[in-house]
């Protein structure tokens, strides 16, 4: 076993797939060990953000902020990103020959296992860091070849590509890595060009493969190469992280994989040029990653003339939890779509102009004044029904007479728009027909589209693209519109496409592209028309036709805050309004969800809204940039096949506990949803017996009564008395020979503890993790679980000999 630590200096953990890491792990402290924390105490609390803490050797100074001298320099900066996994080295057993899978080698003692690898021309090393380097040199063929006595047959060879060969002048530079046949000539494997900079997947016969994939050569996706064998295909599989592969490359088994003893090569070549080198390492080895996410500080400490750096690191969650609190979902989803430009008009009632949200530098607007008289109050008007948002209120004496307003949106938003490719979005509101709601045009006026409303309250557009008399062409299905009710509205010019109220209205009908556009008019186009009503969360947008439908699904925001969509769709949505692209989730068992369209609250509270409500599981990856999101579903009447791992009390550590008190009973409880009624359940058994344990009165985010009813139901009938449990159960996994299936145990994730003492009250109990912290050190790994029973969550099954003793072993599923 050995760590694995890498850092991706001047990466950006909002944008994963760019980073470039660079592994560090020689640095990491021997005397000091990894801690890492994860999920949450018990199954009652929120999941805490994951936290790593290690100790730097700093002795050259290559982790001190603002050390010019640093190979890392200007990088070494709080928010790095940073990953920490176990590289888990096969061990051989049995007899020859044996799996390609257990050869490991993870290069790291500093001379050549000339057991293991007979064959070294070329003079390969082993270098201070800890890798196989392979000299590249001008007239030499180096092969650094195992002895023949593996199988690639339902098995894999994984070796990490740490530094590839430069060409340097060569006519002909390669590396690769092989698994040969008896026959000379006769392999599968990798190749790498360095003139062409290929990675090629090839199964070579006579040295030659007519068909290979070929690949441009990634240092970010390339980082780790295997070879795999099943169920009678060959498979080529790339990784960036030595975790999760992608196949490049599948071929039908060559007959010789099955009949041959293998050997395995990682040969080069040169013709002419200068000496470079290829370096591998942790051959091999199984990832099991433990931690992904940033380096909070890098405080330097000394002793003497020793230094190192403590650093101490937090997941996606320290991000999260540090965005602003969230606007309306009105305003979210069209910052969430990229706007070219975007002014809400939700400003306070004391202002005399709108900004924009975009940051795309676009001009404020500004009140217009058109003739005499007339009004033009901000925050004078309640805005569509889910926001309680407050927007402007335009009341003008006449169509010419009173406030419009106006913007130059500048140079960047004008390049946005591009030529045809501008998109209007907005909300709008009115009794009056015949008045302009919004328009674009260039500063010549040579280029203008309006969305106006006809005589008869039909939703038009106006244009033109030569500075003439402006086209009128109507939005068929877009009538009736003068009715006061709020209306949301896309158009975009280069599909000719109009969305009204989130459903198509028109497609197709000719209207000319726009141009040069950066003037915006907002409630009256050049004082005239000048709107009787409200308008608000005006936007305009650069993208292609297949984003404007897309834009159209806003509709809901302002409308009834998405209300009905199901809590794995709410949390998508949450996580893209804080950027978060990547979101798992687990389980059958998602609900619908109330609105959560007003603002004020951040995104991580919203999230927690909807992880109560349907009793789910939310948490950071741990091998990645994104969240996860589990059902309650995934916890119901575990299968003793699906565990994690089992393992003795004979083998545990220090530290494992069981309780039977009341920290978790809950026999009564009252709750409530938005607009609808408060209930309470109660469990009047576990009161007699007891006394009454009820929690603060809460709302959850139910659409209906019952669902608000079943929810408290579940949570009475699973905690009115809850049994004896382990909450603590701590290992040392690396001594133990399931130690990779005890590194794939993750939150809910449930395993076994037998041969429990007499005392027990039974001599085997099931848990589910909660959390952990683990303490890794050279030769150690230690895993405090935070677990709770799994029997908690056993649901009632018709005719099940286990499951079917209501009330006894199990509930009424929720």
């Amino acid at each position: 076993m050995a760590w694995l630590v890498e850092m991706g200096w001047g990466g950006l953990v909002q944008y994963p797939d760019t980073i470039t890491w660079t592994d560090i792990s020689q640095y990491v402290s021997t005397a000091r060990a990894i801690s890492i924390s994860r999920g949450a105490s018990d199954e009652i609390s929120e999941t805490q953000p994951g936290t790593a803490v290690l100790s730097l050797d700093n002795e050259d100074g290559r982790f001190t902020p603002g050390n010019s001298a640093s190979p890392y320099y200007p990088f070494v900066r709080r928010n790095a990103p940073i990953r920490i996994s176990v590289a888990v080295i096969p061990t051989r057993s049995g007899s020859a020959p044996y799996p390609v899978a257990q050869l490991g080698d993870d290069f790291d003692d500093g001379r050549v296992d000339t057991t293991l690898w007979p064959t070294n021309i070329g003079g390969a090393t082993e270098t201070a860091a800890g890798r196989l380097r392979i000299p590249v040199s001008p007239g030499v063929d180096t092969n650094f070849t195992s002895a023949r006595q593996w199988t690639l047959k339902g098995s894999k060879l994984t070796a990490k590509l740490a530094a590839v060969p430069a060409a340097n002048g060569s006519s002909n530079c390669a590396a690769s890595m092989w698994i040969t046949a008896t026959t000379s000539g006769t392999r599968i494997g990798w190749r790498y060009d360095a003139l062409t900079g290929v990675l090629a997947a090839m199964s070579q016969v006579g040295f030659a493969d007519a068909t290979p994939t070929n690949l441009p050569y990634s240092a970010i996706d390339h980082a780790w190469l295997r070879v795999r064998e099943s169920s009678n295909t060959v498979f080529w599989e790339t990784s960036s992280d030595g975790h999760d592969w992608t196949v490049r490359r599948t071929l039908a088994t060559p007959a010789w994989v099955t009949s041959q003893t293998h050997a395995v090569d990682f040969p080069t070549t040169r013709t002419g040029g200068t000496a470079s080198y290829i370096e591998w390492d942790l051959v091999g080895a199984e990832i099991k990653p433990r931690f992904w996410g940033t380096a909070n500080e890098f405080p330097i400490e000394w002793e003497g003339l020793a230094s190192t750096v403590t650093v101490t690191c937090t997941d996606l969650f320290k991000r999260l939890n540090r965005l602003p609190v969230l606007r309306s979902m009105a305003i979210e989803e069209v910052l969430a779509a990229g706007p070219a430009a975007f002014y809400p008009l939700t400003e306070p009632s004391d202002s005399t102009s709108a900004g924009d949200l975009s940051g795309n530098g676009a001009g404020s607007l500004t009140i217009q004044q058109a003739g005499t008289g007339g009004s033009l109050n901000m925050a004078a008007a309640s805005g569509p029904a889910a926001t309680e948002d407050q927007v402007p209120v335009f009341t003008p004496s006449s169509a010419s007479a009173g406030k419009w307003l106006q913007a130059n949106m500048g140079d960047a938003v004008q390049q946005l728009l591009g030529g045809g490719r501008a998109v209007f979005e907005c909300w709008f509101q009115t009794t009056t027909s015949g008045r302009v709601i919004m328009g674009v045009a260039s500063a010549d006026l040579q280029s203008v589209h309006v969305l106006s409303l006809s005589s008869s309250g039909q939703l038009q557009i106006e244009w033109t693209t030569s500075g003439g008399t402006l086209t009128v062409t109507p939005v068929l299905l877009a009538t009736g519109l003068a009715d006061g009710k709020w209306h949301h509205v896309v158009y975009g010019q280069y599909s000719n496409w109009a969305f009204l109220d989130g459903q198509l209205a028109m497609t197709g009908v000719s209207v000319g592209y726009g141009y040069d556009q950066r003037t915006l008019h907002v409630g009256g186009y050049r004082g005239t028309r000048l709107w009787s009503g409200s308008v608000a969360y005006v936007a305009v947008y650069g993208v292609t036709q297949a984003a404007e439908g897309l834009l159209a699904s806003h509709y809901p925001a302002g409308a009834n805050g998405y209300a009905g969509e199901r809590a794995d769709e709410r949390i998508r949505r949450l996580a893209r309004y804080a950027g978060v692209d990547s979101v798992t989730t687990v389980g059958d068992t998602f609900d619908a969800i109330a609105s959560q369209g007003p603002g004020g609250t951040q995104v991580v509270a919203r999230m927690r809204e909807v992880e109560a409500t349907e009793s789910a599981k939310l948490f950071a990856e741990r091998d990645y940039y994104g969240l996860a999101f589990q059902s309650r579903d995934l916890r119901y009447n575990p299968d003793p096949a699906s565990e994690a791992f089992a393992v003795a009390y004979a083998d545990l550590e220090p530290g494992t506990s069981l309780s039977d008190d009341d920290q978790k009973m809950v026999n009564s409880l009252q709750v409530s949803r938005p607009g609808g009624a408060t209930q309470r359940v109660t469990a009047p058994s576990s009161i007699t017996a007891f006394g009454l344990y009820e929690p603060q009165p809460f709302d959850i985010l139910k659409t209906n009564d019952n669902s608000v009813l079943d929810a408290a139901a579940w949570v009475v009938s699973r905690y009115a008395n809850p049994g004896p449990e382990l909450r603590e159960v701590a290992i040392d996994a690396y001594t133990m020979p399931n130690y990779l299936d005890i590194l794939d145990a993750d939150i809910s994730s449930g395993f076994t503890v037998y041969g429990l003492p007499s005392q027990a009250p039974a001599p085997s109990m099931r848990v589910t993790v909660e959390g952990y912290t683990e303490t890794i050190r050279e030769r150690s790994h230690l895993i405090q679980f935070h677990t709770s029973s799994s029997s908690n969550d056993s649901v009632w099954v018709l005719n099940d000999p286990v499951y079917s003793r209501l009330d006894s072993t199990t509930r009424l599923a929720y």
